[in-house]
């Protein structure tokens, strides 16, 4: 069973990566291919979840329409396949993979109380929300491939630039586009008392901790766990109440556990193997028409 929820080795929609037209936002030599084709995107994933929680208008989506507690790999399924689809996919994938995500937000509205006690509306796609997401998502993965990543392509500045595309995909207007404006970014939202901590985020830490993950993959999860805790700046890490071990052996076991999988899966992800097929595909077209 995959993630995706289907029982075939790998989900048609990945195998789809491979049709198309052209070649796609990012390249193979990307910063985005390199971050997000490695192992340290599992950690960056549980640690963006963590900070995503943080801000109550996102938490509130969250909270009253997902149903991560019955069903936890849905919604994990559903933004693995927008995250690849939009690294790996032609265009018209990743456009239309992001029309149907806003599509979904646009049903996720109500109302919450913000970190100033103030009750107020909120939609999924409010700028507002969006911009922490990706705030938190951009952050979380360039945290994690720090410790157990490889080099970047043109630094994390160009990582924080190329993924700034997915967030005018999705609506949101002036990404940060260097690691200064990320960390600006973020400090501000911070700076602003915009964030908080209460009964519900711990419970989506509580339950991040301990997922109902079947026995014999529980010591690896742990120690990814333990890894994404770590990762986090203390002022956040204290907000979610989170205690880490030495972070020095918090850091190796997260390490241990991600050359597990490594191994497991090998180099290239199904993702990424389809998207190159279609890559060779088009320059063999290119080829013969010339």
């Amino acid at each position: 069973m995959t993630f995706a929820g289907q029982v075939e080795e790998v989900p048609e929609w990945e195998r789809r990566l491979a049709d198309g037209r052209d070649e796609g936002y990012f390249a193979p030599d990307s910063a985005v291919w390199a971050v997000h084709g490695g192992m340290a995107s599992i950690v960056a994933g549980v640690r963006s979840l963590l900070m995503q929680a943080l801000h109550p208008g996102a938490m509130a989506g969250v909270y009253d329409w997902s149903d991560y507690r019955s069903d936890p790999l849905a919604r994990l399924a559903g933004t693995i396949r927008w995250i690849f689809t939009v690294t790996y996919g032609d265009t018209a994938a990743a456009n239309e993979a992001t029309e149907f995500v806003r599509r979904i937000h646009d049903r996720v509205h109500g109302r919450y109380v913000d970190a100033h006690g103030v009750s107020r509306p909120y939609s999924a796609n409010d700028q507002e929300l969006l911009e922490w997401v990706h705030l938190a998502f951009t952050d979380s993965f360039l945290a994690a491939h720090r410790r157990w990543g490889g080099e970047i392509p043109g630094g994390e500045n160009a990582y924080v630039r190329q993924w700034a595309i997915s967030a005018e995909l999705m609506g949101v207007a002036g990404p940060p586009r260097s690691m200064r404006e990320l960390r600006a970014d973020m400090d501000a939202v911070y700076d602003a008392g915009d964030l908080c901590a209460d009964d519900r985020v711990a419970e989506v830490v509580h339950f991040l901790k301990h997922p109902p993950l079947a026995k014999a993959l529980r010591p690896g999860y742990q120690a990814v766990f333990a890894g994404a805790a770590a990762s986090i700046e203390p002022k956040y890490r204290r907000m979610l109440g989170l205690s880490v071990p030495l972070e020095p052996v918090a850091t190796c076991a997260a390490g241990s556990a991600l050359k597990a999988v490594g191994r497991a899966l090998g180099p290239q992800g199904p993702s990424e193997l389809a998207a190159r097929e279609r890559l060779t595909r088009l320059a063999i077209k290119r080829q013969n028409a010339s």
